[in-house]
């Protein structure tokens, strides 16, 4: 083991690929992707330029994995968990998953912006399972909860909640990235979430019409 590779891991027990991820998650949370560059990454890790292309094929894929452990420990970082079926109430469930997603998208859509101009580093990504929702990611997590609810009888049984979900998810990002395009745009208030959970439950149609 070289001094520098040495000194990168004293104290630590984590594997050289490992320390490599991590010190790219750290330039990933703190200025995004873009315009980050081996040189950038050798220095946070403490390591000589070279030793990241014994561990990766290329900064392609060493940022994948960093961007997929933030995605990670973002969610990790959340207080709570996500609603189960059959306990509290459907609004108040879906008013708590759209607090926690809101929640999620501000802590990661800041390093993500960039993600999309790289189509080598979404690439990689696609490689990767999604990182969120223990894998499913977070439609397949609402669709899920949704799905559990109809079979309780919570939810009507023709709702459409593949759609309901992705309402959702599209919502929060919509909310976020408005946000942080335009900071003079106010980020999304209670107020907002509870005219979603009613919109949701009752539609827009007047009760007469339904």
């Amino acid at each position: 083991m070289s001094p520098r590779r040495a000194a990168a891991l004293r104290g630590g027990d984590r594997s050289l690929r490992e320390h490599l991820i991590a010190a790219a998650e750290r330039l990933v949370a703190r200025r995004g992707t873009v315009g980050l560059t081996v040189r950038d990454i050798a220095r946070e890790a403490q390591v000589a330029d070279g030793v990241l292309y014994n561990h990766f094929a290329d900064k392609e894929e060493l940022l994948a994995y960093a961007v997929h452990a933030h995605l990670r420990d973002a969610e990790a970082a959340l207080e709570g968990q996500p609603p189960r079926p059959g306990e509290a109430s459907v609004a108040a469930n879906l008013r708590a998953y759209l607090t926690r997603a809101l929640a999620l998208h501000t802590a990661i859509l800041p390093a993500m912006t960039g993600v999309f101009t790289q189509p080598g580093l979404l690439a990689r990504l696609a490689e990767l399972p999604d990182p969120l929702a223990g894998g499913q990611g977070l439609r397949a997590e609402l669709t899920g909860y949704l799905r559990g609810e109809q079979e309780r009888g919570r939810v009507a049984p023709d709702a459409a909640v593949e759609a309901v979900a992705a309402l959702v998810v599209g919502v929060c990002h919509d909310l976020v990235l408005r946000h942080l395009l335009d900071p003079a745009t106010p980020a999304p208030a209670p107020a907002m979430i509870d005219d979603l959970v009613r919109t949701l439950l009752h539609g827009v149609t007047p009760a007469e019409a339904r």
